[in-house]
């Protein structure tokens, strides 16, 4: 941006007096998804961060099995019986040679496959029930259905769902509770008063796959589990549904008709509601891993208050970005389009007591579980768009959950301290077999660069003292990770080792560049962090700090890590995430970086990088690169690049090699334009195209980059 420009952007900006909560409540529904027909992958969704329901075209699940899915839904299946292969306790993973001497990490043991599989396959999470739309027995298909419309205003969370069907129109209303397994569902159609129309409940058994997408369980293996309905009044059930050493309750209540609930069908889980001599109905199914249930969310009118309160809060009270008044440039309109239904989703999929999967709540992507590397894009978005609250629904309470696991983890190894797993769950803190699993090294420093952000925005005792012990573990674990290579008198990081890009040769990867900028970064934070608190750090911190290897540079550039053979003019070495643009973009600037370099890998990676095969954050990245390097519209156009796609619903399409949807993506975006809205420590102020703010782009609330 030139000069000019910079000083027009800020006068404007100073004028402004910020977003009000009507224009917010306009932007937001400008975008309101409207559909007439049902994807075939990404459902329109209602939730609320630990809880999520799916719907196809009729505001239900009547004709794309879509899932509902919480954060307590999970499940195993029943161990192996091979001799040696019953237990957990029976499996012992494979040791490699690590600096001469063996270490076991946690990868597939061809010895013990049964129970490898087992441990990467469980637990996985539960598709809690299907709820659908049941035509009295008629076989219906969705182009039976005439007139359908269908939107999702995300200022209230209201999914509202008409269509006809034999000259009859049928009505649907979709929301979710604010705090609860809750959805409120309100029916209204003639169809009902003639009882050729109800409501329909099954309920799927889990299934093995990596990817369970789009849709998550099977409804044909009925005898696997076994559903028992009690019916608790005039106007309520409960169905217990039990799967192998695991159960949950569904409770029903209903209002506005009376009705009768049968079932289960024959051969099958499915039960039907219907309602008697009414036109309409309201519904409040909820799920529950006990029989107690909220006794204050039993009406539709109490589930509705709930979500129109809560929505209202998340749009007024968090930062915000209007780029609706920019007229001259129509990537502004797209951009906004993909910030506001990101903002959406990521509160419905991502705001949890614990990090998501990355497929979100739609669907069952690696089994459920959540990738602790990528918990960083998760959950960033909350404290950049000032909704701290949702950033500490799962922190640092999830460091501390699996901080004994971790702690045993690199004991095992022969380390100190702390080393957190990858892919793992919240019941266990397992990391899931896997030789990627085991020797990915970038999740490690994530806790500092939490921890920062938070003290950041809370500067005080208590902010200090319950991120102290997970960060004096976690650095004491990155500290005695480093080797020292009595050669080159440095701390060496690997080999073995997987970097950000996961495509390299573990038994050959030495010193990569992010890695070795975030080693650097993590235990600076965990030797400010004892300043702070007025405590004293083990020396080996700063020793490792101060003597860490230095990146890897070839032909004056950033390699992805030291010796790599051919970096730039092979294929090989320039697709998947390109990590050395994080170095100057997702982490602050560091006096080790020469900023001639940074520039030159920039071009180097916009001149050679194969991005067709990129899918996740690296646009983000790429574009947070940008704007510290002072080039805001290539950020823009990393923002908006081709490749890195969101579709009607604001979902991030995963491309070939990750399902549909890929939440890092929709993560990414906000942290990005987070930085572009409000710029980093030092470096405070807008960083949006300043024809953009000329023109009347106003941002509001937003916390500033470290």
């Amino acid at each position: 941006m030139r000069s000019l420009d910079l000083l027009v952007a800020f006068i404007c900006l100073a004028e402004a007096k910020g977003v009000p909560a009507e224009q917010r409540r306009k932007v937001v529904q400008s975008f309101s998804v409207r559909r007439n027909a049902s994807s075939d992958t990404t459902p329109l969704q209602v939730g609320n961060g630990n809880f999520a329901f799916g719907a196809d075209i009729t505001g239900l699940q009547t004709f794309k099995p879509f899932a509902i899915m919480n954060t307590w839904g999970w499940h195993n299946f029943s161990l192996p019986t091979t001799p040696g292969q019953t237990s957990v306790e029976d499996y012992t993973g494979l040791e490699w040679w690590t600096h001469g001497r063996l270490v076991s990490y946690e990868q597939p043991n061809p010895a013990q496959n049964d129970i490898s599989n087992w441990l990467r396959e469980n637990p996985h999470r539960l598709n809690l029930a299907n709820v659908g739309l049941h035509f009295g027995g008629a076989n219906v298909v969705e182009s039976d259905l005439k007139e359908k419309i269908q939107e999702l205003d995300m200022w209230s969370g209201r999914l509202t769902s008409s269509s006809k069907y034999n000259g009859s129109k049928i009505e649907v209303q979709t929301w979710a509770d604010s705090d609860s397994d809750t959805i409120a569902v309100q029916l209204q159609s003639a169809l009902l008063k003639k009882g050729s129309l109800g409501l329909f409940l099954d309920f799927p058994y889990p299934d093995k796959e990596k990817f369970n997408a789009p849709f998550v369980g099977h409804f044909n293996l009925t005898s696997k589990h076994k559903t028992t309905l009690e019916r608790l009044s005039p106007r309520s059930a409960q169905i217990k549904h039990t799967l192998d050493d695991t159960s949950y309750y569904t409770r029903i209540q209903w209002e506005g008709s009376e009705a009768t609930i049968t079932g289960p069908l024959n051969g099958t889980h499915r039960y039907i509601l219907t309602p008697k001599a009414s036109s309409k109905i309201q519904l409040v199914i909820s799920f529950a891993p006990t029989a107690n249930f909220p006794k204050n969310k039993t009406t539709y009118q109490q589930i509705t208050t709930a979500s129109r309160t809560w929505w209202h809060k998340y749009w007024t009270k968090g930062a915000f970005i209007d780029l609706t008044p920019v007229k001259s440039d129509p990537r502004a309109l797209e951009l906004q389009r993909r910030i506001i239904q990101s903002q959406y989703l990521t509160a419905v999929n991502s705001a949890s007591d614990y990090p998501p999967q990355e497929s979100g709540l739609v669907n069952n992507g690696w089994h459920g579980k959540f990738h602790l590397e990528m918990n960083l894009w998760h959950t960033l978005p909350f404290a950049r768009w000032n909704h701290f609250d949702l950033f500490h629904r799962s922190l640092p309470h999830l460091y501390t959950q699996l901080l004994p696991s971790s702690i045993s983890r690199a004991k095992k190894q022969g380390y100190k301290g702390a080393r957190w797993g990858k892919m793992t769950d919240p019941i266990t803190g397992r990391s899931s077999p896997g030789e990627i699993n085991s020797l990915l090294i970038w999740q490690q420093p994530h806790p500092m660069f939490f921890a920062e952000t938070d003290y950041l925005s809370h500067p005080d005792l208590p902010t200090l003292q319950k991120w102290d012990d997970i960060l004096t573990e976690t650095a004491n674990f990155m500290a005695s990770f480093a080797w020292y290579n009595s050669t080159t008198k440095f701390y060496d990081l690997g080999p073995p080792m997987y970097p950000v890009s996961e495509n390299t040769n573990p038994n050959i990867t030495l010193n990569p560049t992010f890695e070795l900028a975030y080693w650097r970064f993590g235990l600076d934070i965990a030797i400010k962090w004892k300043s702070r608190l007025n405590q004293s750090h083990p020396a080996i911190w700063s020793t490792v700090l101060d003597n860490l290897a230095p990146f890897p540079i070839v032909n004056n550039t950033y390699a992805t890590y030291e010796g790599i053979p051919n970096m730039w003019l092979s294929e090989e070495t320039t697709f998947d995430h390109p990590a050395q643009a994080g170095i100057f973009g997702l982490l602050p600037p560091s006096s080790q970086l020469n900023l001639t370099i940074v520039q030159n890998t920039a071009d180097k990676i916009k001149e050679t990088w194969h991005l067709e095969q990129s899918y996740g954050w690296d646009f983000a990245m790429l574009a947070m690169n940008s704007l510290r390097l002072g080039d805001v519209d290539q950020a823009v156009e990393y923002l908006l690049h081709p490749i890195f796609k969101f579709d009607d619903a604001g979902y991030a399409v995963g491309g070939e090699r990750v399902p549909t949807p890929y939440f890092p993506n929709s993560a990414g975006l906000l942290v990005a334009v987070g930085m572009m809205a409000s710029g980093w420590r030092g470096e405070e102020g807008v960083k949006l195209p300043g024809e953009w703010v000329r023109e009347g782009a106003r941002v509001e609330g937003f916390v500033t980059a470290l």
